[in-house]
């Protein structure tokens, strides 16, 4: 009885949850079974593996993992090695401190369109941008980031606003080191290059293995800056999977061939997450 009513009193959260997470995923899979295009509502029926046959022969499907993978591997690494490097430098008291954390933070609250608008507009427009300006001064001919590096512009994008995530992560780990253990190794004649290398980085290990963990789960969905930015383009220059799935699901109205590559997209987020979850662990383990 003391087992029982813990139970039936949890049930209800946890049948909701199963049908929140199950239903989706059903019709998800149904519609990638079928034949399902908007603008043929005539053509219907079962048509197996056809779905996925389609969205992998697409000419832009390798492009689109191919731009996932490197969205995916340059963001994790421009944000772990800079968070890191900015952590390491507020970390010491010095006037101002709390200021310059909270600046540091705020770019990751802000929503991901605006984001995009703020650098596409501001920053990277090659007739009144910052960039441009920059680049006018030194007497060079400003750059088109959109047309001619669409996809490192999303990189760039997208890093500026989980950078400040990554830092506060690792400020917050920083914060637990012994002090007196870094003491003892100056006194000991270790320089900082040292200490980095067998204090920080260590200590970091952790807290570097779940920022890479959480930023490929959601990076592997990053939709808002370029449909804002590049719209995929030029061509299928900056295009990934997320939107080649919107490709499919709003541009030709083929829903079947959208919840296909929905599947794919969680396939690829299943494999990244089953080999984050193990390298995290064995971090824990450490």
């Amino acid at each position: 009885m003391n087992r029982l009513i813990p139970r039936v009193l949890l049930a209800p959260a946890v049948i909701t949850l199963l049908l929140w997470m199950i239903v989706p995923l059903a019709m998800t899979i149904y519609f990638s079974l079928i034949r399902y295009n908007l603008m043929q509502p005539d053509q219907t029926g079962f048509i197996g593996l056809g779905n996925f046959a389609y969205f992998i022969t697409d000419p832009a499907f390798g492009t689109a993992v191919l731009n996932t993978l490197l969205l995916l591997g340059s963001v994790t690494l421009i944000t772990v090695v800079g968070g890191i490097l900015l952590a390491l430098l507020i970390d010491e008291p010095f006037p101002g401190r709390t200021l310059v954390r909270i600046l540091l933070i705020s770019p990751f609250f802000v929503m991901p369109t605006v984001n995009a608008l703020l650098w596409k507009h501001m920053m990277m427009n090659p007739i009144y941008g910052v960039l441009a300006q920059v680049w006018l001064f030194f007497g060079a001919t400003p750059v088109d980031w959109l047309t001619d590096w669409p996809l490192w512009s999303v990189i760039l994008i997208v890093s500026w606003q989980w950078l400040p995530f990554a830092t506060l992560i690792f400020i917050t780990a920083l914060q637990s080191m012994d002090r007196e253990q870094i003491e003892a190794s100056r006194m000991d004649g270790a320089t900082y290059l040292q200490q980095l290398r067998y204090l920080y980085l260590p200590h970091l290990g952790r807290s570097v293995a779940v920022v890479v963990m959480i930023e490929m789960i959601f990076l592997l969905s990053v939709f808002a800056e370029i449909y804002t930015t590049t719209s995929g383009g030029p061509g299928d220059a900056s295009t990934n999977v997320a939107f080649l799935i919107f490709k499919q699901a709003l541009l030709n109205f083929d829903a079947g061939v959208a919840s296909a590559g929905a599947l794919f997209a969680v396939l690829l987020a299943n494999i990244a997450g089953v080999f984050l979850i193990r390298m995290v662990g064995k971090n824990l383990d450490k």
